[in-house]
C-alpha cells in the first residue's frame, strides 16, 4: 500500500498554450479506492497516466509513497495497470500472461510460480491456468489483465475504464467481483471511469472532473465520498453528473431570502421554496432550482409545484420515467414513478417539488448551503 499525492499538477500538450489538466491536488491515502469521473475529455485518463508514468507532468509535483516521482520511469514506480483493452499475448495461456512481467525482470522461478498461483486463487483462474485468451470469455480475460498486475504486487492498482468493453451482466458481476478484490488486498486503487453507477457503487472516494474552460483555475470539481457528492454537490456540474437520470434543473430569482428557506420565482410565474441559505444573496438574483427525478413527486395537491407536459414515457419494469416539459427548461425534466400505467403522451400533470429535497444554485451555479438534508456518514 502507498499514499499518492498529487501537488499542482497540470499537464498541457502546447508548451502551456492549451491546458489539458490544471492544478490538481490530492491526497489518496494508504489502502483507499478512489475513482476519477468526468464526461469524454475531461483529463481524468490523462491524469490517470500521469501517475502511471506514461504522462509526462507539464507542472506541479507528484508523490508516491512519499518519494517524488515526476522523472521516474513507469517500471519504477511500483505500479500496477489495467487497461481497457485486456492486451493479453494471444499465443501465451493465461499463466504465461500473469507471470510474463516477472519474467522479464528474471525473477526467480518458484517465485513467479507462488506469485501466479495467489493470483490464480485470488481471481479463481485456478482452473484455466492452461488456457489461451481466445477460449475465454470477457470477463475471464479481464481477470487475467487484473491477475497480471497482482503478481507484481503493486503499491498502487491503476484501472482506466477495464469494464467498458463488457455486457451490463458482465459488468456488474465486475463490480462486484473488483469489490471483494480490493476488500482483499487492500492495495491503493485509481480508478477511472465515465460510468459514474460503478463509481458510485466500488469508490471510498469520488474525483469529479470537467472539461478544462478558457479562465478556469482548474478542472477539478469536487471530491468526497459518493453520497456526499449525491446529496450535497458543489455546484450544478456536480450535480448534473452525479446521479441517472441527471438532476432537472429550473431558472428563476430570488423573492425573497433567507436562513433557512429562500423563496424561489420561476422565470414562468411559479413560486417555490427551497431550504437553502442565501443570507449572502439579495431579492432578484437569478439563481437555479435543482430537483432529482427520484425525488419529485407526481400529481399531489402540495403548494410546492410545477405543471408540465408529458412528451415521453420510459418503462424499466419496477419504475418508470416521465420526461415532460416545462417553460422554464430547455430539456426534459423527469420524474421517476413506480406506475405509469395511468400516464400517457400529450397531457398534463403537476409535479411537486418537496422543499427539503430542492437544492439551489447562484447564477454561477455554484451550490447555497442546504438547510435540510440527509447526513452523509
Amino acid at each position: 500500500m502507498a499514499e499518492v499525492k498529487l501537488v499542482n499538477i497540470s499537464k498541457s500538450y502546447d508548451q502551456g498554450k492549451t491546458w489539458v489538466i490544471k492544478d490538481v491536488n490530492l491526497n489518496i491515502t494508504n489502502g483507499q479506492f478512489i475513482a476519477f469521473v468526468g464526461p469524454s475529455g475531461c483529463g481524468k485518463s490523462t491524469l490517470l497516466r500521469m501517475v502511471c508514468g506514461l504522462e509526462e507532468i507539464s507542472a506541479g509535483e507528484m508523490f508516491i509513497a512519499g518519494e517524488r516521482v515526476n522523472e521516474m520511469p513507469p517500471n519504477e514506480r511500483r505500479v500496477g495497470m489495467v487497461f481497457q483493452s485486456y492486451a493479453l499475448y494471444p499465443h501465451m495461456s493465461v499463466e504465461e500472461n500473469m507471470a510474463f512481467g516477472l519474467k522479464l525482470v528474471k525473477a526467480d522461478k518458484a517465485l513467479i510460480n507462488e506469485r501466479v498461483q495467489e493470483a490464480a486463487k485470488i481471481l479463481q483462474l485456478e482452473a484455466l491456468l492452461e488456457r489461451k485468451p481466445k477460449a475465454m470469455s470477457g470477463g475471464q480475460r479481464q481477470r487475467v489483465a487484473i491477475g497480471r498486475s497482482i503478481v507484481q504486487h503493486p503499491r498502487v492498482f491503476l484501472f482506466d475504464e477495464p469494464l467498458s468493453n463488457l455486457d451490463v451482466a458482465l459488468r456488474v458481476q465486475m463490480r462486484q467481483e473488483l469489490s471483494r478484490l480490493h476488500t482483499r488486498l487492500k492495495t491503493t486503487s485509481i480508478y477511472v471511469t465515465h460510468d459514474q453507477v460503478e463509481a458510485m457503487t466500488l469508490a471510498d472516494q469520488i474525483v469529479v472532473l470537467s472539461p478544462l474552460q478558457p479562465g478556469a483555475k482548474t478542472n477539478l470539481e469536487q471530491v468526497g465520498k459518493p453520497l456526499e457528492l449525491y446529496h450535497h454537490p458543489a455546484n450544478m456540474f456536480v450535480a448534473g453528473f452525479i446521479g441517472s437520470p441527471k438532476m432537472n434543473f429550473f431558472d428563476g430569482f430570488i423573492e425573497k431570502v433567507g436562513k433557512k428557506q429562500t423563496i424561489i420565482k420561476l422565470t414562468t410565474g411559479e413560486i417555490l421554496q427551497a431550504n437553502a441559505n442565501t443570507e449572502k444573496a439579495k431579492a432578484g438574483d437569478r439563481v437555479v432550482l435543482g430537483i432529482r427525478p427520484e425525488d419529485a413527486l407526481a400529481e399531489t395537491d402540495e403548494g410546492n409545484a410545477v405543471e408540465g407536459k408529458v412528451e415521453a414515457l420510459e418503462r424499466l419494469g419496477a419504475e418508470s420515467f416521465i420526461y415532460m416539459t416545462h417553460d422554464t427548461i430547455r430539456e426534459h425534466f423527469i420524474v421517476r414513478v413506480e406506475d405509469s400505467r395511468h400516464r400517457s403522451e400529450g397531457t398534463k400533470m403537476k409535479i411537486e417539488l418537496p422543499v427539503h429535497f430542492c437544492h439551489l444554485f447562484d447564477a454561477d451555479g455554484k451550490a447555497f448551503r442546504r438547510t435540510q438534508a440527509p447526513e452523509v456518514d
